[in-house]
């Protein structure tokens, strides 16, 4: 996530750009860990400073908390920390625990849980400016509320991926 605003579609008066107000200074990021469960809905997610094989870790803990007496079988993409060296003796510790399911390279349509990150865009990021990355955190975690406990929302965007 970065506090940079998107600019989308959107109506405006022939023959004039619509135009999106921001006074960035800095680049600002963070990353967002994010899963769907694709028949309740329930989205698990959390916000960490940086992605790496720690933080990406802690989002397993918390997702199988979640999940206590099941075993969490995850799509992941291949982003690098997700094939740590450092990951596979954990996951190896843990297997009755996690599953990770690795999608083919360049296939981002084929993870649910980006269907959740295209809805979170057009709502909060597609043609708005937010003053600050903590405002902007403020409203992912809000709007991500919607998804706590099972939603249809949830399962209509989830299964816009799995029924293709």
């Amino acid at each position: 996530m970065s506090n940079t605003a998107s600019v989308s579609y959107k109506w405006s008066e022939k023959g004039k750009q619509p135009k999106i107000e921001q006074k960035q200074r800095k680049r600002e990021r963070r990353t967002l860990f994010g899963c769907i469960e694709p028949a309740t809905g329930k989205v698990v997610t959390t916000v960490e400073d940086k992605g790496n094989t720690v933080t990406f870790f802690k989002f397993l803990v918390k997702v199988s908390r979640q999940y206590p007496n099941q075993k969490v079988v995850m799509v992941v993409d291949n982003v690098r920390y997700h094939h740590a060296k450092r990951l596979k003796p954990i996951l190896e510790k843990y297997k009755d625990k996690f599953q990770l399911v690795y999608l083919p390279a360049y296939s981002p349509d084929l993870n649910p849980i980006e269907r959740v990150w295209w809805y979170m865009r057009k709502k909060i990021s597609h043609n708005r400016y937010i003053e600050t990355m903590d405002k902007r955190i403020e409203k992912f975690n809000e709007l991500m509320k919607t998804f706590e406990s099972e939603n249809e929302l949830g399962k209509n965007l989830s299964n816009l991926i799995v029924n293709i």
